[in-house]
C-alpha cells in the first residue's frame, strides 16, 4: 500500500492536517477511517460547492510494513523513536543500510517535509489514529500547549492531560517541538493523538471517521455543520459516559526481559486501588501504586507500557 492515503484540498488560505493511521501496524482501524473520509470529501465536492474546504488535508500510513504484516512493530516501537538524535543518526546512515523502523522514520520525516515544502502552511495541525487492545479506551491525547488542548477538546472524546509527558519519542511531541519546520514555517503546529477503541471492534473505525471530520471541523477546513452523520453519533454516544478529563498519575514501562503479563478482565477507564493486583512479570507481582482509572492495559505481545492510571481532573 501507497505511503499516501489520500490528499484533498488546494492547500490554499487554510492549515494543512496531516492525519497518520497505523504507526503502530496492527492499528488498522485510522488507515481504514481515512480511506472513507477521502472518500466522503469527494462526494461532498461534486455536490456541495458553496463552501469550498480550506486548506489541505493528507492521509499517510505510518509503519507500512508492520501493517503489511499485521503487528504493532518490526524491530522497535515507531512511536517512541521520534527524537532529534535518532533523526540525525537515521539521516546520517546510507539509506540502502537502513531497515525496519529506521526506514519507516526516515520515509515520514521526508513525507511531512515534502508536504510543508509544496503548500508553506501557517499552521499544521498533527492527528495520530491509535486502537487499544482492550475494551474501553476511546480518548483524545493533546501535547502540552493550550492550542492543542483545544484541538482535543473539539474531537467529542475524554481528553487525558499529561500523558505526553510520561511517554518519550512520540511523533506527535516530535512535530509539535518545531522540528518539521522549513524556512520558519509551519508558524505553528498543534496536535493530539485519538484513541478509537479495541483493535478489532468494527466501530472503532466509525469513531476515527468522527475525529478526523472534527478535527476538520477545528481546524477550519470544513463548515462547523458540514458532514454530520451517523459516525458523530457513534462517538459522541460512547464517550457521553466516560470522564470528559483525565490526567495522567503513573506509567508501567516495561524493560527487556520483563515478561510482563496483564491479569485478564481489565477495560479502560475502569476504577483500580492501591495495592491492587494488575499484572505479573519477572519479579514477581506488579501492584497498582495509587488509586485511579487504569487506561491502555496490555493485552498483546508487543508494547512499551504495561498500563497507565490517570485521575478525574476538574
Amino acid at each position: 500500500m501507497d505511503r499516501q492515503i489520500g490528499s484533498y484540498g488546494e492547500g490554499n488560505d487554510g492549515a494543512l492536517v496531516i492525519a497518520f493511521g497505523a504507526v503502530h501496524g496492527n492499528e488498522q482501524a485510522g488507515v481504514q477511517a481515512l480511506e472513507r473520509v477521502f472518500s466522503l470529501l469527494n462526494d461532498r465536492s461534486r455536490v456541495e460547492r458553496k463552501n469550498p474546504f480550506r486548506g489541505r488535508l493528507i492521509g499517510l500510513l505510518g509503519n507500512r510494513q508492520a501493517y503489511a504484516a499485521g503487528v504493532r512493530f518490526l524491530e522497535k516501537d515507531l512511536n517512541r523513536l521520534w527524537t532529534l538524535d535518532q533523526l540525525q543518526r537515521i539521516r546520517h546512515t546510507p539509506q540502502e543500510a537502513l531497515h525496519g523502523e529506521d526506514l519507516e522514520m526516515l520515509a515520514l520525516f521526508e513525507a511531512v517535509h515534502d508536504a510543508i515544502a509544496e503548500i508553506k502552511p501557517d499552521t499544521l495541525v498533527l492527528l495520530d489514529l491509535h486502537t487499544t487492545s482492550a475494551d474501553g479506551g476511546v480518548f483524545c491525547i493533546p501535547t502540552d500547549d493550550k492550542a492543542s488542548l483545544r484541538l482535543a477538546k473539539a474531537l467529542h472524546a475524554p481528553v487525558i492531560l499529561d500523558l505526553f509527558e510520561g511517554v518519550g519519542g512520540t511523533l506527535l511531541r516530535f512535530g509539535t517541538d518545531g522540528h518539521f519546520q522549513i524556512s520558519g514555517l509551519p508558524r505553528q503546529t498543534i496536535g493530539a493523538a485519538f484513541e478509537a477503541g479495541r483493535h478489532e471492534d468494527p466501530l472503532s473505525v466509525n469513531r476515527s471517521v468522527a475525529a478526523v471530520l472534527n478535527c476538520l471541523r477545528a481546524a477550519g477546513c470544513i463548515e462547523p455543520d458540514a458532514l454530520i452523520g451517523g459516525d458523530d453519533a457513534i462517538l459522541d454516544r460512547f464517550s457521553a459516559s466516560l470522564p470528559k478529563v483525565t490526567r495522567l498519575r503513573h506509567v508501567h514501562h516495561i524493560r527487556p526481559g520483563d515478561a510482563f503479563r496483564m491479569r485478564p478482565g481489565y477495560l479502560n477507564f475502569q476504577p483500580v486501588q492501591k495495592g491492587e493486583y494488575l499484572a505479573d512479570d519477572a519479579t514477581g507481582r506488579v501492584l497498582s501504586p495509587q488509586d485511579g482509572l487504569i487506561l491502555m492495559p496490555l493485552y498483546q505481545a508487543k508494547g512499551s507500557d504495561g498500563f497507565f492510571i490517570v485521575e478525574p481532573y476538574n
